[in-house]
Order: structure tokens, then C-alpha cells, then sequence
């Protein structure tokens, strides 16, 4: 019992220490249906941008968007998010995607990877880092999530209707 019970405590431990760790960087957003909204991601002052690379974790090998040697790269990008998708600043450091009219299907983990290089050395190697971890909600408004349970409520009463119709037929007939 006492194994068990270290066993146990050794990997409750080590869970809330993992939570801990993996929610740190990232924050929360939620929008409806239709909306724009900025999902941030910033370079310091100092670091000279050579790539941005918004991708979300469930697209496998597609991209959001890639930006690279001072233009949009769209040869992988996921076809979904084809001119829906912008950077804010990045002159000014600010990586921060733009994502217009916003989709049910668009709820996700999105992240911002940034390959970059310090700007006050001449020969820095470059490095990648991830630079912020957003989880994007996009839900129904009230009414729109009422309008949808409704027209559910109304789909099962049909069928069960029908249903009930049908085996008060057949039980017609069999008698």
C-alpha cells in the first residue's frame, strides 16, 4: 500500500507539474462566428525577424501563415485560412496574426514560432524560438447556440415521430 501510495503521489506530482508548465506561456482567446480577431506574438526590439511561422498544432505539416524573407510564403499554407490571414507589424516587432472572419472550424492551439537573429552583432546565429501559445475558442452567441439546440430538439422529435409512425404501421400490419 505504501509503494502504491508513493507511486501515486510521485505522479500527481509530476502531472500538476507538467500542467504547470505547459499552460505558463499560453493564454486564452474566444470569438464568434464572423469576428476578426489578433492573436499576439511579438520580437523583442533588438532581434532582426527572418521568419514567422503561425501554425496550429492539430494541422500536421500545414501552416497558418509563413512569412520569410520579407514576404508571405502560401505553398503550404492550410487552404481554410487562405486570404483570411495577416501580420500586424513586423517592421515594428509585432508578429501578432490577424485572423478575419472567424469559423467554428477555427477553434484550436495556435503558435507562433519565430526565427530571428540579434540585430547588434554581425555574424549572430540565428534561433528559433516559440514565442507565444494562444487557445482560440470560437463559439456560438447565445441566441445562436439556442437557435442551433432548437433546430436538434425539433431533428430527434421528427425522427423519433417517424419512428413511432413507422413501428405503429408495421404493428398494424402484423396484426
Amino acid at each position: 500500500l505504501s509503494v502504491n501510495m508513493d507511486v501515486f503521489l510521485s505522479g500527481s506530482l509530476l502531472g500538476a507539474l507538467v500542467v504547470c508548465v505547459v499552460f505558463a506561456d499560453q493564454r486564452n482567446i474566444t470569438a464568434k462566428p464572423g469576428e476578426n480577431v489578433t492573436l499576439p506574438c511579438g520580437a523583442a526590439e533588438n532581434q532582426h525577424v527572418l521568419v514567422v511561422n503561425w501554425r496550429r498544432t492539430d494541422l500536421g505539416s500545414e501552416y497558418i501563415l509563413l512569412y520569410r524573407d520579407g514576404q508571405f510564403d502560401p505553398e503550404y499554407q492550410s487552404p481554410s485560412f487562405k486570404d483570411r490571414v495577416d501580420l500586424k507589424a513586423v517592421d515594428h516587432g509585432d508578429l501578432s496574426l490577424i485572423l478575419s472572419n472567424m469559423m467554428i472550424n477555427d477553434t484550436g492551439t495556435y503558435e507562433c514560432r519565430v526565427v530571428s537573429k540579434d540585430g547588434n552583432e554581425k555574424r549572430a546565429t540565428p534561433s528559433k524560438e516559440l514565442i507565444s501559445t494562444i487557445n482560440l475558442i470560437v463559439e456560438l452567441a447565445g441566441n445562436q447556440r439556442l437557435a442551433r439546440f432548437a433546430s436538434l430538439v425539433t431533428l430527434i422529435t421528427a425522427t423519433v415521430s417517424s419512428h413511432v409512425g413507422m413501428l405503429a404501421h408495421l404493428r398494424k400490419k402484423l396484426s
